[in-house]
């Protein structure tokens, strides 16, 4: 029988603390923060945290060929 070996990165959360968050975007810390225009989430307790969704959104808007879909556009647009 064949075998083949599969490795996954899972990242198991949703929200992101500072250095997952910075390691998650492949930066460092201090370039995240200086970087990244993703604003953190007051969670309740005040602790800050990054969504992972607003972090591929800003990633997807990094790539040279990347359009906004129009529905990012009217969602921008009633913002």
């Amino acid at each position: 029988m064949a075998r083949a070996q599969l490795n996954l990165s899972i990242q198991p959360y949703r929200m992101l603390k500072r250095a997952d968050a910075a390691s998650y975007c492949g930066l460092s810390a201090t370039s995240f923060l200086a970087n990244c225009p993703v604003p953190a989430v007051l969670l309740p307790g005040g602790r800050k945290a990054w969504d992972v969704k607003d972090l591929d959104r800003w990633i997807e808007g990094l790539k040279e060929d990347s359009r906004p879909s129009d529905d990012d556009l009217l969602n921008q647009l009633r913002a």
